[in-house]
């Protein structure tokens, strides 16, 4: 029998290994890898080419939203299923925008997610009930009013929303220069062009943009802090 392919794309230890604890008791499943930061989750894909990555939104250094974007431009085969602590609307939007094939909450059973990963994996679109039901009120009350696509990470290169996402965690120009790979002067262009695209012109209000798009939550800023 050949198994679905999984990466497990989770910052906090213990989960990844009760995901891996109990998709390992799937005889249909196999975990091929392990990413404890979005960077690191793209990286991986990238190489081991998993079938399906069951990802978190809130990691360092890289978000599940923009590894998210990543991955699916550079391995589009893969289907990403958000595996999420939260469950807001505007991340659900963000990430069904991209491409997810799935947006499941932490609180969902083992079963579930057991059979949102082989559902993602034969082609189907799967969403926690909660969140099927507000996304459709959602779009309903859009299409009535005529409602207008959102703007906001999607103006951002990539590369912008990498540096503002480092920002945001509090690295200084120089290790963000390090952590990306790039020169110092380009991650001071990027945060320029930052500063203009989003006519934002101080780090605590680059931060506060991070946090309202989705990019860094309140609480990973307060554990790097």
């Amino acid at each position: 029998m050949k198994r679905i392919t999984v990466l497990l794309a989770e910052d906090h230890r213990v989960v990844r290994e009760g995901l891996r604890g109990l998709l390992k008791a799937e005889s249909d499943i196999e975990v091929v890898g392990e990413a404890r930061d979005g960077r690191r989750a793209v990286q991986l894909t990238k190489e081991l080419r998993p079938e399906v990555v069951v990802m978190d939104i809130a990691m360092p250094f890289l978000s599940g939203l923009e590894a998210t974007r990543q991955i699916l431009k550079a391995v589009p085969g893969t289907r990403i299923l958000i595996l999420s602590a939260h469950s807001d609307d505007e991340y659900v939007e963000q990430t069904a925008a991209m491409g997810a094939a799935g947006y499941l909450i932490k609180q969902t059973s083992a079963y579930l997610l057991v059979k949102a990963i082989r559902d993602v994996h034969a082609g189907k679109t799967v969403f926690s009930s909660s969140i099927s039901k507000r996304l459709l009120d959602r779009r309903q009350r859009q299409s009535g009013r005529g409602g207008a696509p959102r703007k906001g990470v999607a103006r951002l290169s990539s590369r912008e929303v990498e540096v503002l996402q480092l920002i945001a965690e509090g690295m200084a120009n120089k290790q963000a220069a390090s952590e990306l790979g790039i020169s110092i002067k380009t991650v001071e262009k990027h945060r320029q062009n930052l500063m203009v695209k989003l006519d934002i012109h101080d780090t605590a209000g680059l931060t506060r943009y991070a946090i309202a798009a989705g990019i860094i939550e309140c609480a990973v800023k307060l554990t790097i802090m």
